[in-house]
């Protein structure tokens, strides 16, 4: 049986966007977030937080979300944590390169609010497989 998902980080820069996924993502998916602004904080945070997923935002001062997800791959202890980017680049090219990257999935923002814990449940069952 698949472990369920009960805890998140959030890497986001923009606080109206943090504020949002992390109510509906607490609220309505029921899920314990973590947030935190960029990729920098995120590394320095990360072993309190113990996330089982991470929803990561692309583009963000200092260590960008690519940045930060392949420091995160070449830690032993974080490489099987499936990252999910949080981005408006939805070329599909863009998209295609974070996968080949290494994330699990990509979520185009603007996001669907009422859509968005499922979407979140969909990639951790998929990434369990």
């Amino acid at each position: 049986m698949t472990e369920k998902l009960t805890r998140l980080m959030l890497v986001e820069d923009d606080p109206s966007i943090a504020e949002i996924a992390v109510m509906i993502l607490a609220d309505i998916g029921g899920y314990e977030v973590v947030h935190f602004s960029g990729g920098a904080e995120a590394l320095e945070g990360i072993s309190d937080a113990q996330p089982q997923l991470i929803l990561m935002d692309v583009m963000m001062p200092g260590l960008d979300g690519p940045e930060t997800m392949v420091e995160l791959k070449n830690d032993d202890r974080y490489k099987a944590i499936p990252v999910v980017f949080l981005t408006a680049k939805a070329q599909f090219h863009e998209q295609k390169a974070y996968l080949q990257l290494g994330a699990a999935a990509v979520i185009v923002k603007p996001f669907d609010p009422m859509t968005l814990s499922e979407q979140v449940e969909q990639i951790w069952l998929e990434s369990r497989v």
